[in-house]
């Protein structure tokens, strides 16, 4: 109960940067940051397996009705929601993982949280993209745009991971 509100502030800001900000931003077609899965990335490392695929209906489905998506969202973050136990235990270990805390540089270490943030963001992208596309006929531009958009979306959640850390305890 204690991690309730600093996480539904986390869900409000992700959603609202990412519907507000980031999409609007016109930079290219093949730059497009998808930053609200920083909800998903930042719920704490012992989070069980049933309320991470919850979260990740419900940001998911917000998100679609925000963005006016037919369901690629969702699936996206239900994909990721899903697998997300797994690459922590695979990156992190899983006596680690049982321990709990907020997913972090300082706690994971600088190239483990940078390659967890990574992975996170190349699975949802990849789903998201290949969905979006529906057509194997521009492949290489799909591609193209998940590698772009990966790279930037990642840095942002580390900037955004980075801001969220600041403000609460390691263990919470």
């Amino acid at each position: 109960m204690y991690r309730t509100l600093p996480y539904t502030g986390l869900f409000a800001v992700t959603v609202l940067l990412q519907v507000f900000l980031f999409d609007n931003l016109s930079v290219s077609i093949y730059l497009n940051p998808l930053v609200y899965i920083a909800f998903l990335a930042l719920l704490p490392l012992d989070t069980k397996p049933v309320a991470l695929l919850g979260a990740g209906l419900l940001l998911g489905v917000v998100m679609d009705y925000a963005m006016g998506a037919a369901g690629i969202n969702t699936i996206a973050t239900l994909l990721i929601a899903f697998l997300r136990p797994a690459l922590v235990n695979l990156l992190f270990g899983q006596e680690n993982a049982k321990e709990g805390g907020i997913p972090s540089a300082n706690r994971m270490g600088q190239r483990t949280f940078i390659r967890y943030l990574l992975l996170l963001t190349l699975i949802h992208h990849t789903a998201f993209f290949l969905l979006e596309a529906l057509s194997w006929s521009r492949l290489p531009l799909t591609v193209l745009r998940i590698a772009a958009s990966t790279l930037l979306t990642a840095a942002f959640l580390w900037l955004i991971a980075r801001i969220f850390n600041s403000k609460l305890p390691s263990r919470l």
